[in-house]
């Protein structure tokens, strides 16, 4: 079997990455398997640039294929934030979703995207990036309890439920890490032999 490295510590992605990788025979560690892993500074100033960050540093310090993402939410009345800045843009889901609805208070555009880019190194390089997205609107207040992060206020086009209320497999045939993982399978399960999987 061959394995690569998921550099993330973070459950709920190890959890989706899991589902996605469910019908393939590539298992994916962890940086919970590097309990001394020193995590870079993620100081990009975009998805990808944090994405190339994080992947590169984990495929030098584990010697073997790494990837990694970055995702965030663009709300377009923001300008496009919180941006790189999602899961620094207060303390804890709760605090950012509601620091998200204040400053939406009035505005009638709630229109906003999901953006995910996942970057695959080996040796410290990285060696190509994808990007998913997934577009929607801004809920007036939070619903269902699946899903993490913003899903509760994010309604994906075409659904009348939010991220939070679908369910995982729902989510996963369209969410924005889904369609940034979708352009990167093919890759993986084609270069893994070669970049050095699976020993």
């Amino acid at each position: 079997m061959s394995y690569i490295v998921a550099a993330t510590g973070n459950q709920h992605k190890l959890e989706e990455y899991a589902r996605l990788l469910a019908d393939q025979d590539i298992e994916v560690k962890s940086l919970n398997d590097y309990p001394n892993y020193p995590e870079p500074e993620e100081n990009g100033s975009s998805f990808k640039e944090n994405a190339s960050i994080k992947a590169a540093a984990a495929s030098k310090y584990c010697a073997v294929p790494a990837f990694a993402d970055d995702s965030g939410l663009e709300v377009e009345a923001l300008d496009g934030r919180p941006g790189i800045y999602s899961s620094r843009y207060a303390p804890t889901d709760a605090e950012r979703i509601a620091k998200l609805l204040k400053e939406l208070e009035g505005k009638e555009n709630r229109r906003a995207r999901f953006v995910c880019v996942i970057a695959i190194a080996f040796n410290g390089e990285v060696i190509e990036t994808f990007e998913g997205e997934v577009t929607g609107t801004i809920l007036l207040e939070p619903r269902g309890e699946n899903g993490f992060g913003y899903d509760p206020v994010f309604q994906p086009d075409g659904f009348d439920k939010s991220f939070a209320e679908l369910t995982g497999e729902e989510k996963n045939r369209i969410s924005h890490r889904a369609n940034a993982y979708a352009k990167a399978l093919e890759f993986i399960e084609d270069e893994l032999a070669v970049l050095g999987g699976g020993f």
